[in-house]
């Protein structure tokens, strides 16, 4: 793990975020997203991102290959929600349950603290064990879920709510 570097994304990682991200939209519910982005369809939500403040993404390399990444967006697009952001995170599939998703969300919550934010919130399509047990074990708590919210690969899904305090 030590040779594992987190980092904020670059714009020469957008192929590899986009292609991780893409393998969830065809392979998963873990995302409600149905087609798979180009880089020039994603390039909106790349610019949004910044090395400070409440928007923020990260990468964790290895060796050069990007083997996941992390990120906070705006919770909602309301003023009184400045406060809040969304997480999520998404790996490899060959990176998953070893510890890199936790290392990524440790810097991005630590990023994160100081700058303002009260919250951070994660919505896990269920059933994703593996996500559940992150987001515990970073101290996320279960706040409430919402029963058959996504429809994807004919079949509805429910969504639980995740959140934890950011340290001031």
């Amino acid at each position: 793990m030590d040779d594992i570097r987190i980092r904020h994304c670059a714009p020469g990682d957008y192929d590899a975020v986009v292609e991780i991200y893409n393998h969830y939209i065809e392979n998963s519910h873990a995302t409600f997203d149905t087609s798979p982005y180009s880089i020039g369809e994603r390039a909106p939500w790349f610019s949004q991102f910044h090395v400070s403040g409440p928007n923020q993404l990260l990468v964790a390399e290895k060796n050069g290959t990007i083997l996941g990444f992390c990120c906070s967006t705006p919770f909602e697009n309301r003023a009184a929600y400045d406060i809040s952001v969304e997480t999520t995170v998404y790996l490899t599939p060959e990176a998953t349950g070893e510890g890199v998703g936790k290392r990524l969300y440790e810097v991005l919550l630590q990023n994160l603290s100081g700058i303002g934010l009260h919250g951070a919130y994660a919505g896990v399509a269920l059933p994703n064990d593996a996500s559940v047990k992150l987001h515990e074990a970073l101290g996320f708590r279960k706040v409430g879920e919402y029963q058959e919210v996504g429809w994807k690969f004919d079949k509805y899904w429910n969504v639980a709510w995740y959140e934890i305090r950011i340290q001031g």
